[in-house]
């Protein structure tokens, strides 16, 4: 698992730093393009193995390459979202945003955006699976790229700093990187999954 790598690596100095930074931002970047990669697991582990380091930007590195990823793959997501809600055929990157928007969540960022406005996009990337109505609730209001990426500037660096938060707690719990690492991937990954067990919760409840 490419967190384990990285925290096996973490005492190698300034080459285990040179490929670690790289290697998150790519991944972080292509989580955000394709929303299937736990990127908040791994910007925690990325922070685990930084606060084990010595040395002292390391986290601050974290935290900059985390967010300007995030933003860089939110905003290239937008952009091709209204490049389908501008093409009379659409695109598979606006359908993948679709199809990762149920109708009932689209209708709560509807809401939430007419009367919250930029608000909610701060919200929506702190909130496990928000991210994706809330765009699409963005592309339906046909906000511009412009006016998104002045929004998503604060939800990316919100959402940076919440997700190495819980690296450095996961971290300052262990001795060893690893165990850091398990600790927080084990933490973002339960996070990310309440909110859809307590929707499934609730449906067996309703049908009952």
């Amino acid at each position: 698992m490419v967190v384990l790598a990285a925290a096996s690596t973490s005492g190698q100095g300034s080459a285990g730093q040179a490929i670690g930074y790289p290697t998150l931002f790519l991944l972080v970047l292509i989580g955000a393009l394709v929303p299937v990669v736990p990127t908040g697991a791994l910007v925690s582990s990325a922070a685990v193995v930084a606060f084990h380091q010595t040395a002292p930007l390391a986290m601050v590195l974290v935290f900059v390459v985390a967010s300007l990823a995030a933003f860089l793959g939110d905003v290239a997501l937008y952009w091709l979202g209204r490049r389908g809600m501008d093409s009379k055929n659409g695109s598979r990157w606006l359908a993948a945003i679709r199809n990762r928007a149920p109708e009932d969540r689209l209708a709560q960022a509807q809401e939430k955006l007419s009367r919250h406005g930029v608000a909610v996009l701060v919200l929506s990337r702190l909130v496990p699976a928000g991210r994706i109505p809330v765009m699409l609730a963005c592309l339906m209001a046909k906000w511009p790229v412009r006016r998104f990426a002045r929004g998503d500037v604060p939800a990316c660096l919100a959402w940076a700093a919440t997700y190495q938060l819980i690296g450095v707690l996961g971290g300052s719990l262990f001795d060893e990187p690893w165990q850091g690492v398990v600790a927080a991937v084990a933490l973002t990954l339960t996070i990310s999954a309440a909110p859809s067990v307590w929707r499934r919760v609730r449906g067996i409840r309703g049908a009952a």
